[in-house]
């Protein structure tokens, strides 16, 4: 007897699509906080200059709301014992958004509160994160800092930025609703040391080293930019990859081809006089004129990346 396949699952499907279809750009404007304590420049720098789109499965979109959904209830659970938690920024009604001296590095707490067990009068930093098994039973074998060397990397920075001296880091093991928690002194140095690296990044107009030269090395392997970087992938093509534009301050970015400031709509999709930064393509540059730039690629062919056709090759 032929067995039957089995059934589709068209509600669930149909529920990982709508998540799909709101996920937006897949671009983030500012360099994000909560990426800087990643161990590679070059993929931080890829993000920052929308290399690759974000471009997540609908299970995982849910994943993440479920994540950010965590929050309201760790903010219950503080409040319940009496710790006072102030999860928006009375001045806007929205999360606290810091942002370091050129407006292009932050992120947004989870909240800020005070009134804990352990020191009543301290105001905290608080972020809040979910784990899975694995995960969390690494966060109570070895800490915050190195299990987690990111989320250690992102309350440095918001403690730095919000001139906050003490981080809450509570967490909760989602196979088991076990709850861990955390309180991390700020480190001037560990805080400086990140606000240059992300000034450097920024400031940066061709990727960083890489942090292997294997693509089979772990954090390449899995990278989102592993194609742009280590294969013959172009980037995205809109204005952060285009060799006119550059960040400035107040977080914004200037066009030098038209001579403007570019709004952030207008960088995602970029214009018809569009040139890629050279250190992007994957060829050799041996000639420019104002609006383009010639290729020796590596298969030997000429490739003319022009102000009206970008992708054309041309021998």
């Amino acid at each position: 007897m032929v067995a039957l396949p089995p059934a589709e699952d068209k509600t669930v499907s149909a529920i990982y699509d709508a998540f799909a279809a709101e996920q937006g750009s897949g671009y983030r404007n500012h360099l994000g906080a909560s990426g800087i304590g990643k161990e590679c420049s070059r993929a931080i720098w890829y993000s920052w200059r929308w290399a690759t789109r974000s471009n997540h499965s609908g299970r995982m979109l849910r994943l993440f709301e479920t994540g950010h959904q965590a929050e309201s209830r760790f903010i219950h659970d503080l409040r319940r014992v009496g710790v006072t938690v102030m999860a928006v920024d009375p001045e806007t009604g929205q999360q606290f958004n810091l942002r370091d001296a050129s407006g292009h590095f932050g992120g947004s707490m989870d909240s800020v509160a005070i009134g804990f067990v352990e020191a009543p009068k301290a105001w905290h930093v608080c972020e809040f994160k979910t784990h899975s098994e694995k995960s969390f039973n690494s966060l109570k074998k070895d800490g915050v800092e190195k299990s987690k060397p990111q989320h250690f990397a992102q309350m440095q920075v918001y403690m730095h930025l919000a001139g906050i001296e003490r981080a809450f880091y509570l967490a909760v093991n989602k196979n088991t609703d076990e709850l861990y928690q955390e309180r991390i002194r700020y480190d001037a140095e560990c805080a400086l040391r990140l606000v240059a690296k992300a000034a450097r990044i920024i400031a940066s107009v061709e990727p960083p080293a890489r942090i292997s030269t294997d693509p089979g090395h772990f954090e390449c392997k899995f990278c989102d930019h592993s194609a742009v970087c280590y294969g013959d992938a172009m980037p995205e093509r809109h204005c952060r990859s285009c060799l006119h534009s550059a960040p400035v301050p107040q977080g914004e970015w200037m066009c030098a081809r038209h001579v403007e400031i570019i709004p952030p709509d207008a960088q995602r999709t970029g214009c018809v006089a569009h040139l890629f930064i050279p250190a992007l393509v994957h060829g050799e540059q041996v000639d420019a004129g104002e609006d383009w730039v010639m290729y020796v690629m590596a298969n030997g062919e000429k490739w003319m990346d022009d102000a009206q056709d970008a992708l054309d090759y041309k021998k």
